[in-house]
């Protein structure tokens, strides 16, 4: 099928003993198209066998074509007439044999009017018909389902058939431009039957090569329709041509095949529509080429190509030839076409079902990713460039979906991963349990739509767990630098999975693995010294911690109405230690940057920051309020300052202080420290609750666990009577030094 000058089979006119005509050119196509599709029904051993037959007649064709050139006699060729209906100028041509002066006038281009549709001839349009002829080097690749060995077949097929063909095209030119005058060549498109040795053989093999061609072209385009079908790519759009007879034959891809041909043919000459098929040849080949040079870029270890010439050099030659080739031809159609292409990436993208047989952006992503990690120091990290990566450990996804998200806002376009401590032993068990958990987790990520990563361990116990996710979390230059725990209390927790919008309740099979939620009464596997030695072991390892408490009833702000502004109430003194309280530190700092941020998210972004400042009546507030404007002014932080006078908090505290004898305070340390009480904790958490009722998130400072452990009890005891009733609050000590005025 591609060993004859397809060009001259679709531009040849039929036997002059035919009528001749739009109508009639258009029926005798529609014949031999209904001929083509009578095979193609068959199936694609009878096109094998028929295919064979062609191959064997166009061989001897074409030996009578190339053995006329010598043997004919020079003679006088009387020409077609043109478009018009009426003669040429000029009557007759000449065949004029072998002749050097033939030679020297058809080696240079003189482009003229093609003389089926009147338009002029340019070396793309000439390109774009001769083009056509070399197309059927993909006909194996297409068919490779029907195939017994494709991995075999299809690379010797194709170079084999490219060789020839550019043996038998070359061998032809040189031949015609040795012995046919110009005007021949151009004015007479089936001038080959006019100058055989028998006529009929080039009738013959026109008509076998279209044949082969049309047969060749519709039996693989229905074969990739079919494909296309059968793996849901388009989703059901292309349902129907999912239809196969009971030996496997896709006859429905067929006959849609064929009727798009047969639309074709309403365009009556090749040439009206050679340059857009060979644009859209051309954007194919381009792409084979591009997932080649992809699959060679990505260092696939499984992508060992046979042929011992391929390089990336050869792919990127082969897209820029196509594509300079496509815009040559006709810029108009070629940008109609890419743009044509890009709607399909997009309709695939949308439509196309998730498939197990991998895709190469994926080892695209991991090849750059990898790179990049490496080119990531993060000793050039900079305070400037300073952005929150956050480890939530998450106990239970059923009950901590509002905190998930929260956190994901919370992120700033930094690292996010959910750590999970599953409590097992590994010596006990046949296998890992983890993986088969994973699915359910990535599933929670894609249906939440937050970006995140899932690390899940297994520990003995959750404080271990906890230590190893810290440690082995993230890689090279992004790990988490902040930890975010839910609170410790005895709070029963409720199921917000089946609640949440995007988990219907017929796919509860999918989270079988999330155990249900705690109830009050139950054993639980953290202890409150546990749990306050993971706050420590995290601020050993130089992490800045939140803890989230309440955020079960948290309201996004997209669920508060567009009227209702969310308001983030920001409390950056250490309400534990109310004789040392400053505003301008570390923790300080870290708690207003984290506000900061969480109000620069999308969804936050109508949001008011409030800023409280605790003075006594005593003090100059308006001094320390001006210090704090100015700060703010200089981080470009927008919020307003609230001073809040809390003279009968702080009387409840040094009330105490006067009874106390010792100088040791309750969490250990040395010096004149204060120790807080109960009391003065439920009157700061009063204070709290006159100032804001109901905001949408509070952030509070959140002290340092004491050095004796066996104060750890007694920590969190303060911590919950501090928060107790406040809402979605954020308890936040940070380490890091993350703000900056040089930006």
């Amino acid at each position: 099928m591609t060993l004859e000058p397809r060009q001259r089979a679709a531009l040849a006119a039929p036997p002059r003993s035919f009528p001749r005509g739009y109508w009639f050119d258009l029926l005798y196509g529609t014949v031999l198209l209904f001929l083509c599709l009578l095979v193609c029904l068959v199936g694609a051993g009878i096109y094998a066998k028929a295919t064979f037959l062609i191959f064997l007649i166009v061989m001897l064709v074409l030996g009578t074509v190339c053995l006329s050139f010598f043997v004919v006699a020079p003679r006088k060729v009387k020409l077609p007439p043109g478009i018009d209906g009426n003669g040429t100028e000029q009557g007759n041509a000449s065949f004029t044999g072998f002749k050097h002066s033939t030679l020297q006038a058809n080696l240079f281009a003189d482009y003229s009017v093609d003389y089926t549709t009147g338009r002029l001839m340019s070396f793309s349009t000439v390109f774009a018909v001769m083009f056509n002829g070399c197309t059927g080097i993909m006909a194996g690749s297409n068919m490779s389902g029907d195939l017994k060995r494709p991995s075999y077949s299809i690379p010797r097929g194709t170079i084999t058939a490219v060789i020839f063909t550019y043996i038998v095209y070359n061998l032809l030119a040189f031949l015609l431009s040795c012995t046919c005058d110009r005007l021949l060549l151009q004015r007479d498109y089936s001038f080959l039957r006019d100058i055989n040795i028998w006529p009929p053989f080039v009738i013959i093999g026109v008509y076998c090569s279209t044949l082969s061609a049309a047969m060749s072209n519709l039996i693989g385009a229905s074969r990739i329709l079919y494909a296309l079908a059968k793996d849901d790519l388009f989703g059901k759009v292309l349902g129907p041509a999912k239809r196969t007879s009971h030996d496997g034959n896709p006859w429905m891809a067929v006959i849609f095949s064929w009727i798009l041909v047969q639309l074709v043919l309403f365009s009556g000459k090749l040439n009206t529509i050679a340059a857009v098929v060979t644009i859209f040849f051309l954007l194919v080949y381009a792409t084979v080429d591009l997932a080649c040079l992809a699959l060679e870029w990505a260092s696939a270890p499984n992508f060992r190509p046979t042929f011992r010439y391929f390089t990336w050099h050869t792919c990127v030659l082969g897209i820029a030839g196509c594509f300079v080739m496509v815009f040559l031809i006709s810029p108009i159609y070629a940008s109609a076409s890419v743009a044509f292409m890009v709607v399909l990436l997009v309709a695939l993208h949308y439509l196309s079902p998730s498939s197990s047989w991998g895709y190469i952006s994926q080892a695209l992503i991991f090849h750059q990713v990898r790179k990049y990690l490496l080119m990531l120091d993060i000793r050039k990290e900079h305070v400037k460039f300073w952005r929150p990566q956050v480890l939530l450990m998450v106990r239970n996804p059923r009950t901590s979906l509002q905190l998930i998200s929260f956190i994901n806002d919370l992120k700033k376009s930094g690292l996010y991963v959910l750590g999970h401590v599953e409590l097992d032993d590994l010596d006990s068990l046949p296998s890992d349990p983890l993986p088969h958990q994973s699915d359910s987790w990535l599933q929670l990520v894609d249906r939440l739509n937050i970006k995140a990563f899932v690390n899940l361990t297994l520990s003995d116990s959750v404080r271990h767990g906890t230590q190893q996710l810290l440690f082995i979390s993230g890689l090279g230059g992004m790990r988490p630098n902040t930890i975010a725990l839910g609170f410790y209390d005895d709070t029963a927790s409720e199921d917000r999975l089946s609640q949440h919008p995007a988990f219907s309740s017929g796919e509860e099979v999918a989270w079988q693995n999330f155990p249900p939620p705690w109830t009050s009464g139950t054993q639980k596997c953290l202890s409150p010294r546990e749990y306050v030695a993971i706050i420590a072991d995290a601020l050993k390892m130089q992490r800045n911690v939140l803890l989230a408490r309440s955020f079960e009833e948290l309201k996004p702000p997209q669920e508060l109405g567009w009227r209702a502004q969310p308001l983030i109430d920001v409390w950056p003194i250490n309400l534990l230690r109310p004789d040392s309280a400053h505003y301008v530190n570390t923790c300080s700092l870290f708690l207003l940057q984290m506000a900061c941020v969480l109000a620069m998210a999308r969804a936050w972004r109508r949001a008011r920051l409030r800023l409280f400042l605790c003075m006594e009546s005593g003090a100059r507030p308006r001094g320390q309020e001006d210090k704090l404007r100015q700060l703010l002014k200089d981080l470009r932080i927008q919020a307003d300052i609230h001073t809040v006078l809390w003279d009968s908090a702080v009387a409840l505290h040094w009330h105490r202080q006067q009874e106390m004898s010792s100088d040791t305070d309750a969490f250990g340390f040395p010096g004149n420290v204060a120790q807080v009480t109960d009391e003065y904790l439920s009157a700061v958490n009063q204070l709290i609750l006159q100032q804001s009722s109901a905001p949408t998130v509070r952030f509070l400072y959140l002290p340092r666990p004491p050095a004796d452990t066996s104060l750890y009890g007694r920590y969190l005891q303060q911590l919950e009577v501090l928060t107790r009733g406040l809402g979605p609050t954020l308890l936040v000590h940070g380490v890091s030094a993350v703000t900056s005025t040089e930006l």
